[in-house]
């Protein structure tokens, strides 16, 4: 009713509208901007067979608020559309992410959580975005979502026409790859929809093959239990033991399947500050990050989405990665000064990670002579 008056008396049209809102929202720093209606009937019965699966594992919240997630109107009544935005978010040349990538000793985080935390920032330039369109058309119903609450927002993205859902269930785009997140504005404006971009993976398998756990098993379905992201993350509890040395030197999250991937050879860097790695992480050493106590952890994640798993996850991470380390009484010396800590999950772990060390210096004939480390240490930036 609000945005009828308005066009009456204005001459505002909504495909005016929804022009001027792609145009603002590049001005706000997104690379892009479509706009999707509500209909997500098939999107929702995949996440019900996903979920009956099991596949979800411990993220309970996936099943939680019944259909609200797959249909925008429940979770705000008076929704008709979404206004969905990505902004790209890679912070250095692909070649450098390749290379930290099962290196001897250095610790791999995903790119996406090197810099700021992406929630705050997309959410406050999605709200710009709102007040920018409430200035031209008076008051409306609003709402940004920033992974926040109940939200497809990946199917959202694909029907507001910013890329393909590959076979590895993340977003593509033709001409920026996947390195990139996504946000959403929940409107009452009745604009016109953008058309989704057809798939393009064809007979590409490449993220299926290079997955170092085969957690993508089938093409466009992921076992998220099998995915490192969702076992350094989500999983509050042990790592499964036949998975830990799949996990090579990731400590948060994966990149591989992005990395593979053919379409990310049109990836840009990003063009934001806060994107960019803070306290040195994309060159950590393992060794000095686990010597973190709690009050530096908590210190050197500020504004970081790494500090949502706590203390406790990160060095269970770290005592993983430094079990499939290259064996050093370094990296020994690490392991046994964590070997009585109060968390019998970290005792654990460690103890796990100084049985791999020990067997890989058995098996590769190492002595103690051999060098500390094969990388600098170096103290990551304060």
């Amino acid at each position: 009713m609000i945005f009828h008056l308005f066009k009456e008396h204005h001459g505002l049209t909504p495909t005016t509208l929804a022009n001027r809102i792609k145009t603002w929202g590049l001005e706000l720093g997104f690379q892009q901007v479509g706009i999707a209606g509500c209909e997500l009937s098939g999107p929702e019965t995949y996440l019900r067979d996903w979920l009956a699966r099991g596949w979800h594992g411990e993220m309970d919240y996936m099943a939680r608020h019944g259909r609200k997630r797959s249909r925008p109107g429940e979770l705000l009544p008076g929704t008709i559309r979404v206004i969905c935005a990505r902004m790209d978010y890679l912070p250095e040349a692909l070649e450098d992410t390749k290379a930290a990538c099962d290196h001897p000793i250095q610790a791999f985080i995903s790119r996406y959580a090197l810099g700021r935390d992406y929630h705050k920032l997309l959410r406050a330039r999605l709200k710009q975005l709102a007040l920018r369109i409430e200035a031209e058309t008076g008051p409306f119903q609003w709402r940004p979502l920033v992974d926040s609450a109940p939200v497809m927002e990946k199917p959202l993205a694909q029907a507001a026409g910013l890329g393909w859902i590959g076979k590895h269930t993340n977003l593509i785009h033709p001409r920026a790859g996947s390195w990139f997140f996504l946000g959403e504005l929940y409107v009452d404006l009745p604009l016109p929809v953008n058309q989704p971009l057809p798939s393009h993976c064809g007979r590409c398998q490449a993220c299926m093959e290079i997955c170092p756990t085969g957690a993508i098993v089938k093409p466009y379905e992921l076992d998220a239990r099998l995915c490192i992201s969702y076992l350094t993350i989500e999983l509050a509890g042990a790592i499964p033991a036949p998975l830990r040395p799949l996990l090579g030197n990731r400590i948060y999250g994966c990149d591989d399947c992005q990395l593979v991937c053919p379409w990310n050879r049109f990836a840009r860097l990003t063009t934001e500050a806060d994107f960019r790695p803070r306290q040195g992480l994309d060159t950590a050493s393992l060794i000095v990050l686990f010597g973190w106590d709690e009050a530096e952890f908590l210190k050197r994640t500020e504004g970081s989405a790494i500090r949502r798993i706590g203390h406790q996850r990160w060095l269970r991470n770290i005592a993983v990665a430094l079990g499939n380390a290259a064996p050093s009484p370094a990296v020994r010396q690490a392991l046994q000064a964590r070997g009585d800590h109060p968390s019998d999950l970290i005792r654990e772990h460690v103890h796990w990670a100084l049985a791999q060390q020990q067997q890989r210096r058995e098996n590769e004939g190492a002595h103690d002579n051999i060098p500390a480390d094969p990388s600098p240490q170096r103290e990551p930036r304060p």
